[in-house]
């Protein structure tokens, strides 16, 4: 695969949302090129802001951002202090409104992994106005039946570490809404307790993707205590809700995509969120293009990355 020297960014900044939060963003590539973002997952899980290779930096703008109350954005999650209740689907879809009117953008390529999927379909689905194409991976739309899935149904394949889990939460919540009982726990004034319930419901994360082709051992717990307190906090309040979203809105709301060309990659093997998800999408949106990897899970593999990459190189110069 045909990578581009990395680049460092040419604007970085903070983006008032004029109700105490603040979004930071960088872009790279050139000022004056095609315009893309990308949508981090989690939620809460941050942007990884190392120069990125696979955007060609003569044809592509390329911003990227923290979300709301993770990375550097702030406040920080891991401050009892930040007002969760300012953090929802439709703040985040706000957000990057703002940030492309700020930034003077038109129209935006849309580019989102797991949750990040989530969040580019609604965006898209109340903006296609403002979105030229959208590539998506490790597909996730955030329905209740994905999440009884993630965070119940997969303990079929990992009963100890699901046990684990499910004792994370006090003895008189386990047998009910497991996100809403560690949500709970991660308002907790004790950072102790909060410290505990994160790393908890991280390593459940951590075993999902076990037994995954390409599998990075710790991938999720392998974070500073702050930072996994600040994941686990957004994940639980927004799973819990059900990201403010009807079941299968994302999906049976794919016909709003009509005209924006799509692809779609997601893993044969992706334990946290099986290719079903991605299998109806594609049938729901016009046009959109699916790639199964048969030796990818969740985290990805060198075929979904070439699939990625063949996209984001076949729209560049659309």
């Amino acid at each position: 695969m045909a990578l581009y020297p990395p680049t460092e960014a040419f604007d970085t900044g903070y983006l008032e949302t004029g109700d105490g939060n603040r979004i930071y963003y960088e872009q790279q590539g050139n000022p004056e090129g095609k315009a893309a973002v990308y949508l981090h997952g989690g939620p809460g899980g941050g942007t990884n802001f190392r120069p990125t290779k696979a955007w060609d930096p003569a044809y592509y703008r390329l911003v990227r951002f923290d979300q709301r109350n993770c990375g550097r954005s702030t406040p920080h999650a891991s401050d009892p202090a930040a007002d969760m209740s300012l953090n929802t689907t439709q703040h985040l879809i706000d957000d990057m409104e703002r940030l492309r009117e700020h930034l003077g953008i038109d129209k935006w390529l849309v580019n989102g992994a797991s949750w990040g999927v989530t969040l580019a379909l609604a965006y898209a689905q109340q903006h296609p106005e403002r979105v030229s194409e959208i590539i998506v991976q490790a597909v996730m739309t955030t329905g209740r039946g994905e999440l009884d899935w993630l965070y119940r149904g997969a303990g079929r394949f990992h009963p100890e570490a699901w046990d684990r889990f499910r004792d994370g939460v006090p003895e008189e919540d386990r047998d009910g809404d497991l996100l809403a009982a560690y949500a709970r726990l991660m308002e907790h004034p004790d950072r102790a307790v909060r410290a505990k319930a994160a790393a908890d419901w991280l390593a459940w994360e951590d075993a999902v993707i076990t037994g995954e082709p390409n599998n990075s051992p710790g991938m999720y717990s392998n974070r500073e205590v702050d930072e996994q307190i600040a994941f686990v906090r957004i994940c639980s309040h927004i799973f819990s809700h059900g990201a403010w979203l009807a079941e299968d809105q994302l999906v049976r709301d794919a016909p709003k995509l009509a005209g924006i060309p799509g692809v779609i990659a997601t893993g044969r093997h992706d334990m946290g969120c099986p290719p079903q998800t991605a299998w109806e999408l594609a049938k729901n949106w016009p046009g959109a293009r699916l790639h199964i990897s048969e030796d990818s899970g969740h985290i990805g593999s060198p075929t979904m990355v070439q699939f990625v990459h063949d996209a984001i190189e076949e729209f560049k110069t659309r």
